[in-house]
């Protein structure tokens, strides 16, 4: 494989300027190497897609991209956000426009590829076996120092599977060029800009996926390039995630995301443009779904320029690309209605795949298990075609009505976003193998884990505790953090400390650790007052264990863990996959 340098001050659009505030040193990193794919797609015709309800008009080929569109979906792959978002920013790892976005090809990518798993179809004839398996790239599954541990099985022995997909907007190749535009990034570093974690239930009745927003703030850890041997030192600061493929490979997303998460991961696929392009072709038509007639395209050119009447269309190749991209003209025009399109068309995809008898052709099969193949790039634990077929074996267990996909929560933090609290409900949930859709049968739930990091003696466990106690409507109590810390201090923990520095407000009681070294000593803490272990949280916003008093505890020294919350935040924006009824709001500004 080959890698170039990094571009850290480019936009979208080619534009250079200076990297923002928000951006760490640790971006702005010698040149590495690209992971190119070395394939070319095999050109085929179209499949035969089934008939649309509607006729869509003729389009404009979704790969020419103008390059003054910022913003829109007619320009480079760079768009900015939705008109809502806020102005600024320096660009996404180096080639974002000057509006943050959340995730918009989150489909181009991903879609193709677990709708592939769930067919199976990489076992579509052994006389393709070892050409397929040759197709297949390979890269290491965690560039980092630490590991998070694995789920423990359940009563029947099984375990949870989760697997990264990742989407690389490489222009390694004349496809992906072409598909991707910005030509002055061609050879450029890639970006991960599409992450979705895919979490497959121990008993196999369930599955969820969270995706990320691409301009999301984390700390990237270590990672160590395993063909040269280069170290990426971990961030001194919040960067964004997309920059984790360029410091050593996909496996550097891997190890941030269990950063970020605590969720241990199996597996990682990666996929770049041209090979979801030439599957979606392979797979032909989906079925999608707009309440109006709708022409993406504005006044002065841009819009992706999908072009469909009212009703239900079945599209593909290019025009499933513009669906993909389409910001103008569905709902308000922001990144997130884009999202909504894009999990529409995964569903669909997915339902199409295990539906569609004219799949069981052995040609057609053997046509998308070439495609599927040459485009991934996957860890060596799915390398051959057998483990990809008994992984996609495992994935087709799950019926669509118990597929949940939705989007981490976030919060701006100026031009960018970050995880909320109910993202890290969202982690917590995924952590302890509970099912996204509330479809669990009672008594499923387990406490979280132990930590594999061993805790040091109590009485070295240095411990801060605050005074979260206030509310909207009551003042907090006096007094906690002093009588927390001493109960603390004679149960062992001598380095229990108040903090009354500060003004703190928690509706329950948390104990925050900043890294995954003192991830032990945290959950020791917990033990010791009775505090569940959920309630045990990674965080940036603390230096050491940090115990913090909230409102549920406002009095005594007998703490009483209040009834858990196992439900779906409603920010997560959760979309059932059997949802067949679901069709996209037009914009009346861009109807006809």
């Amino acid at each position: 494989m080959t890698r170039s340098g990094v571009r850290e001050n480019e936009t979208r659009q080619g534009v250079r300027r200076e990297p923002g505030p928000d951006e760490t040193e640790s971006a702005k990193t010698e040149p590495a190497k690209t992971r190119s794919a070395k394939s070319k797609p095999a050109k085929s015709k179209p499949a035969k897609s089934k008939p649309a309800k509607t006729k869509p008009a003729k389009t404009e080929p979704a790969n020419t991209r103008s390059a003054q569109a910022a913003g829109g979906e007619g320009g480079s792959p760079g768009a900015g956000r939705a008109n809502a978002h806020p102005p600024g920013g320096d660009g996404d790892g180096g080639r974002a426009a000057d509006r943050p976005r959340r995730p918009r090809r989150l489909l181009k990518w991903s879609a193709a590829v677990l709708a592939v798993l769930i067919l199976g179809t990489a076992g579509a004839g052994y006389l393709y076996y070892r050409h397929l398996n040759g197709n297949i790239k390979k890269d290491a599954l965690n560039l980092g120092d630490r590991k998070v541990t694995a789920p423990t099985p359940n009563a029947a022995g099984q375990t949870p599977l989760n697997i990264l997909l990742i989407g690389s907007d490489a222009r390694d190749t004349k496809e992906n060029q072409k598909l991707g535009g910005a030509r002055e990034t061609f050879g450029a570093t890639p970006l991960a800009d599409v992450q979705m974690l895919l979490h497959l239930s121990a008993d196999r009745t369930n599955m969820s996926v969270i995706s990320m927003p691409r301009d999301t703030l984390v700390k990237i850890p270590k990672c160590t390039d395993p063909d040269d041997g280069k170290v990426y030192a971990a961030t001194l600061g919040r960067t964004l995630t997309n920059r984790s493929l360029g410091h050593g490979g996909p496996g550097c997303a891997v190890a941030t995301w269990q950063e970020l998460t605590g969720i241990h991961i199996d597996h990682f696929i990666m996929v770049d443009f041209a090979g979801v392009v030439s599957m979606a072709d392979a797979v032909g038509g989906v079925p999608v779904c707009v309440d109006a007639n709708i022409h993406s395209r504005t006044s002065d050119g841009k819009g992706s320029g999908l072009k469909l009447e009212k009703g239900t269309s079945y599209i593909q190749g290019e025009q499933a690309l513009q669906w993909l991209r389409t910001r103008y003209g569905f709902e308000d025009g922001s990144d997130l209605a884009r999202s909504k399109a894009q999990h529409m068309y995964m569903n669909a995809m997915v339902r199409q795949l295990r539906d569609n008898a004219t799949l069981s052709s052995p040609n057609k099969l053997r046509r998308l298990a070439e495609e599927a193949t040459r485009a991934l790039t996957v860890d060596p634990g799915l390398d051959t075609v057998k483990k990809l077929y008994d992984l996609s074996t495992e994935l087709r267990k799950v019926e669509p009505k118990r597929i949940t996909m939705t989007t981490m929560p976030n919060r701006y933090v100026g031009a960018r976003v970050e995880p909320t609290e109910d993202a890290e409900q969202l982690f917590r949930l995924v952590r302890e193998d509970i099912a996204l859709d509330g479809g669990d049968k009672a008594g499923k739930r387990t406490e979280e884990p132990a930590s594999a990091d061993p805790a040091a003696a109590d009485d070295e466990i240095a411990v801060q505790v605050r005074n979260g106690t206030r509310t909207d409507t009551l003042a907090a109590a006096p007094g906690r953090t002093s009588t927390v810390a001493g109960l603390l201090t004679e149960k062992g923990f001598a380095q229990a400390v108040a903090d009354t520095e500060g003004s703190w407000s928690e509706d329950r009681t948390v104990i925050r650790y900043p890294s995954a070294d003192l991830e032990g000593d945290a959950q020791r803490v917990a033990k010791a007052l009775g505090i569940p272990l959920s309630s045990v949280k990674r965080s940036t916003d603390v230096s050491g264990v940090t115990l913090i008093v909230g409102a549920d505890w406002r009095e005594g020294t007998d703490y009483e863990a209040p009834k858990r919350n196992d439900e779906t935040p409603k920010s997560a924006n959760a979309l059932n996959g059997a949802d067949d009824k679901a069709c996209m709001k037009v914009n009346h500004a861009f109807t006809w």
